[in-house]
């Protein structure tokens, strides 16, 4: 467990970090904490691994609110983290009223993160350890598919590991039976966290799980090296209509569902801008969402593919192939580490 229980924290930012596996509803969760009032004042920070943003559309109401796209915030995006709590710092320290002053921060990490290098950046930066405690890593754990990345995803245990609290999600989605065994196994794993329940993002009772016995897991030591999960975007060409991507993604995920760990995206349709999410071969019933949310228009007809074993390219050639389009426009899928983009909204 990371969060600080310190009486030296007095006066400085508490600091919320809100982690979780690919899919597991962190977003979700956080929606429905800001509805209800569990953030109030807080300044949100949204990092995503992919260079276009796509949780932040589901946040729009926060009134401070901050993207950091294109990496994690514990490697690639570190630095780009460090400024803009730089940043917050400075302007905290410049506001004259107490009243005034920020005192919450809440970062929702992106999928492919571990907290604990996030944690460990605050306390070594000389000037944040000053000015930022975090008092509490809280993780999504996704009840359908959690007990599976746990057993085979380092990442997921790491995350796992790291936790003051845990929040498992989709609970109305995932056997009673299992979401039992889910839970001693994490109680198993790290004894001190608390367990708590939700079922999109409303909290829901955790079953009896006392007297069950946890999942037999291999050592962090004994998983396979899979290579690495990456987020990957294509940009959907104009000719390809709502039907013919929704063919060509459950097609996808049918084939390759083990591999495509999470798909997300805006797409622009006739039924308006809808948000569709996938996690491994479940696939989300779109959102439709306001015409006008604050994001710009080149954030839509943007898809998210994250997961392993395929090059980008190859994915951009199957939608054309699929959608009888014989000589499309170059897309230019691409790795999306290679910008880091940083957008911020103030109230």
């Amino acid at each position: 467990m990371l969060g600080e229980a310190d009486p030296r924290s007095e006066g400085r930012i508490r600091m919320t970090v809100l982690a979780g596996y690919l899919g597991s509803g962190k977003t979700t969760w956080l929606r429905h904490q800001i509805h209800a009032g569990a953030f109030k004042g807080a300044h949100i920070i949204v990092n995503e691994a992919a260079e276009t943003p796509v949780d932040d559309a589901l946040l729009q109401n926060s009134t401070q609110l901050s993207v950091l796209a294109g990496g994690c915030a514990c490697c690639t995006g570190k630095a780009q983290l460090i400024a803009l709590l730089h940043t917050l710092c400075n302007e905290r320290s410049m506001t004259l009223s107490t009243h005034a002053r920020l005192q919450h921060i809440v970062l929702e990490t992106s999928g492919l993160a571990d907290p604990v290098p996030i944690v460990d950046t605050i306390r070594s930066d000389p000037v944040l350890v000053h000015h930022i405690v975090v008092s509490e890593v809280i993780v999504t754990v996704d009840a359908l598919h959690g007990l599976l990345q746990i057993k085979n995803e380092a990442l997921g245990r790491k995350q796992i590991e790291s936790a003051d609290q845990f929040v498992m999600t989709k609970m109305d989605a995932a056997p009673v039976a299992d979401v039992i065994k889910l839970a001693v196994t994490l109680r198993a794993l790290n004894p001190g966290a608390a367990i708590h329940a939700c079922i999109k993002g409303t909290p829901c009772a955790v079953p009896d799980f006392r007297d069950a016995t946890p999942e037999s897991l291999p050592g962090l030591d004994q998983l396979n090296d899979k290579g690495p999960i990456v987020p990957a975007r294509i940009a959907l060409d104009e000719r390809i209509d709502w039907t013919a991507f929704s063919v060509w993604l459950s097609a996808l995920l049918h084939a390759r569902g083990d591999d495509v760990v999470r798909v997300k995206g805006v797409v622009r349709t006739a039924a308006g801008r809808l948000l569709m999410q996938t996690v491994r071969r479940v696939v989300q019933s779109p959102e439709i969402l306001p015409d006008h949310d604050g994001r710009t228009d080149r954030e839509d007809n943007i898809i998210v593919v994250i997961g392993r074993g395929y090059q980008p390219a190859d994915l951009a050639r199957s939608l054309h192939y699929f959608a009888g389009i014989t000589e499309p426009e170059p897309l230019k899928p691409e790795a999306a580490f290679d910008t880091f983009v940083v957008s911020s909204k103030r109230a």
